[in-house]
């Protein structure tokens, strides 16, 4: 089976983002990932994706302790109806990733722009954040600027909201 990484890797160097990565055993959940806390400095994240009642989906990037009160969240993000976690196959389908590979970087795979994505305001204070590339058998450091640039160069917009309670 080939990287799925590789693609970004090559997205992210043909807009000139330096980015640091550290390979890994499987991450499935947020406390797998803290077991790693020393070693990979900066923001780490939490990726929900939800879906509304008239199938509009989501992304939301928060910081790893970030609590987000999924039956208020529609209000902020413009959801049409209170929002539910969308299934694996649409992530995979829109996304390009598996069930705990979520990653805002999966956001360079939904070239339909199904997805709507959002920032936490309180992540995005860290200088450095981290997030999977496409696989949970690593972590990418990137730049929070770069990041935002890369999410545009995709044709997405990266909304910055306070998402987290």
């Amino acid at each position: 089976m080939t990287d799925p990484s590789r693609k970004l890797f090559a997205l992210l160097d043909e807009l000139g983002i330096t980015v640091t990565t550290v390979r890994h055993p499987p991450l499935y959940t947020v406390a797998d990932s803290q077991k790693l806390r020393g070693q990979i400095a900066g923001g780490h994240t939490k990726n929900l994706f939800l879906k509304d009642k008239k199938d509009n989906y989501f992304l939301l990037t928060v910081g790893e302790e970030a609590d987000v009160d999924l039956k208020q969240i529609h209000h902020a993000i413009g959801a049409s109806s209170r929002v539910s976690f969308g299934k694996p196959e649409r992530l995979m389908e829109f996304l390009g990733v598996v069930p705990g590979a979520v990653t805002a970087f999966g956001i360079m795979n939904d070239r339909e722009n199904r997805v709507r994505l959002f920032l936490d305001a309180e992540l995005m204070e860290h200088d450095v954040i981290n997030c999977h590339p496409l696989t949970n058998e690593a972590t990418t450091a990137i730049g929070r600027d770069d990041l935002i640039r890369f999410i545009e160069a995709t044709g997405h917009e990266a909304t910055i909201l306070k998402l987290a309670s």
